[in-house]
């Protein structure tokens, strides 16, 4: 295979991964390679640049692309530590992209864009919730 090809299936899997449509495995083990892949000194944390970076090179989903880098990686790290463990990273990140496909799947139903951004808003403060005390809010 050429490089140009490999390069090619490499951001296709990538893609894959983020969105949970790579091969059949369980949601928390997509996100486990996915810390593997932005974890790439093996420290078992990542700091909020290595995933900005991530964001920026490995295309996430839509919805997730939508509510930011920022706003994602302080849900992951409600306590603003800088860094994100593995577990913290795959139970955030496994709950919120569950989230977002409940919302994908309200929203095709006929949800308007202002109900959908209110209640992903609202989805998104109550993961922070969910994995530790505090939020954020998001103002539109």
């Amino acid at each position: 295979m050429s490089s140009a090809i490999a390069g090619l299936a490499g951001a296709a899997a990538t893609s894959q991964v983020w969105s949970g449509a790579s091969m059949r495995m369980p949601p928390a083990q997509k996100m486990a390679n996915l810390f593997d892949k932005i974890d790439t000194a093996g420290s078992g944390s990542i700091s909020k640049a290595q995933f900005e970076q991530a964001f920026q090179t490995m295309n996430p989903p839509a919805g997730v692309k939508a509510l930011g880098a920022d706003a994602v990686f302080a849900k992951l790290d409600p306590n603003g530590t800088g860094s994100v463990s593995k577990q913290d990273f795959v139970t955030g990140m496994t709950a919120l992209m569950s989230q977002l496909r409940q919302h994908h799947h309200a929203n095709a139903q006929g949800a308007s864009s202002p109900q959908t951004l209110a209640a992903s808003t609202q989805s998104l403060n109550s993961l922070g919730n969910s994995t530790a005390t505090g939020s954020i809010s998001i103002k539109v």
